[in-house]
């Protein structure tokens, strides 16, 4: 019967920067160049502490062409680490990996990774294990590779390996798609899935399984992230996910409704951002939403809101840092308030607002950002929205403008 441990893993992205905290000045640049070296470290770690029979990797080890090989040599020595330890690694190339030119020019010996001519199987004698995968062979497979992968090999524990997009996630490219059903009936006892970095449970019988990306990029990949360690004891599989990420990006919403005026409601944003910060127990970069009905609304409307709400979080000290990514206002005044200085007209207005910046024409600034950008270098701070030519965070800051100007007129 077969008893093994191993670790499944996916989508390191290796040395691909963490975004959304240029416009923080405390936001620590050593920390954030090195996240994704540091989880996979601790994956590594993780592998000699648990003395695992072998690990998975299923693709995206890269995060397209790197800008030389110190990202390759990297990689290389955290698996000559496994290597030391007799660990054995087996890898597929995802779609960020067939796009960088480099992978195949660094030789791993010590990784065993699957080509993408067709699906391979490789047998490992001694624990009774059979893994089959296929490697992406360009950036864009629209084919369900699934379909040529072989036969499950009687008498052993059979994995398949495997880079794809599933049934569809709105987030992610749709790449190698295959149907779930297809996967259950197959006869494999397990299948390493990755691309999907929001970590999935597809199936239990068997076991279907995206483990999520090792380290959040940015504020779209929140949560704890990680990878799964598998125990399989005379067949029967457990899966537990192992937390490894190293900065957690998160959504804070602060309720400040009813506070009566702004430094009220910037108390209650501080005791927000504190709570939030203590929970996940490590580094954390953060977008923040206020919401609520409260006095406040107008004042909060104005200019320099994200600045007061990031000398509220510098104002934190405690073990675990702090960073913003962003701040978004979804308040409004009291009812009272509203009758008198939010007429029809001017409702009708901000709700335009509101749907030209949920999804901004591509030339609604047009060539003014161009025509200034020269001058706005030498104004603003690196990081600013300005810079980025994003129409969305300069709607936003125009309409709490319009609106604050307005209400008062009114």
């Amino acid at each position: 019967m077969t008893n093994v441990r191993f670790l499944h893993a996916a989508d390191l992205h290796l040395d691909s920067p963490l975004r959304g905290l240029e416009a923080d000045p405390l936001a620590p640049t050593e920390i954030i160049r090195g996240a994704t070296r540091k989880a996979l470290g601790k994956l590594v770690d993780l592998a000699i502490e648990e003395k695992v029979d072998f690990v998975l990797i299923a693709g995206d080890i890269y995060d397209g062409d790197w800008p030389d090989f110190g990202t390759g040599l990297f990689f290389s020595n955290q698996m000559r680490r496994l290597q030391q330890a007799a660990i054995p690694v087996l890898t597929i190339r995802g779609n960020h990996d067939a796009a960088n030119r480099m992978t195949r020019s660094l030789r791993m010996p010590h990784v065993t990774t699957f080509g993408h001519d067709e699906a391979h199987v490789h047998i490992l004698d001694s624990l009774g294990v059979a893994i089959h995968g296929q490697s992406f062979a360009d950036r864009a497979v629209p084919e369900d590779l699934s379909r040529g992968y072989p036969k499950p090999i009687d008498g052993l524990f059979n994995i398949g390996l495997l880079h794809t997009s599933a049934e569809g996630y709105a987030a992610h490219d749709r790449y190698a798609p295959c149907e779930l059903r297809r996967l259950q009936t197959h006869g494999y006892d397990y299948w390493a899935l990755g691309h999907v970095h929001e970590r999935q449970e597809l199936s239990r019988d068997p076991w279907i399984v995206f483990p999520g990306n090792l380290q959040g990029r940015h504020i779209g990949e929140t949560g704890a992230k990680g990878a799964s360690l598998v125990t399989v004891s005379d067949r029967a599989v457990s899966v537990e996910h192992r937390v490894l990420d190293v900065l957690r990006w998160a959504h804070i919403e602060v309720d400040i409704d009813g506070a009566a005026d702004e430094a009220e409601a910037l108390i209650r944003v501080q005791a927000g951002l504190e709570a939030a910060r203590d929970a996940a127990s490590q580094p954390l970069a953060a977008r923040v939403t206020l919401i609520g009905t409260t006095p406040a609304h107008a004042a909060l409307s104005g200019d320099g809101l994200r600045d007061k709400v990031l000398n509220e979080a510098q104002a934190i000290t405690g073990d675990h840092l702090f960073w913003l990514e962003s701040v978004k206002l979804r308040t409004s005044p009291p009812a009272g308030i509203d009758a008198s200085a939010r007429p029809d007209n001017l409702t009708r207005l901000l709700s335009e607002i509101d749907a030209i910046a949920a999804a901004p024409p591509p030339d609604l600034l047009g060539d003014w950002p161009a025509l200034l950008l020269g001058k706005l270098r030498e104004a603003l701070p690196q990081g600013h929205p300005l810079l980025g030519g994003d129409p969305a965070p300069i709607i936003e800051q125009a309409k709490r403008r319009l609106e604050a100007a307005l209400s008062a007129r009114v």
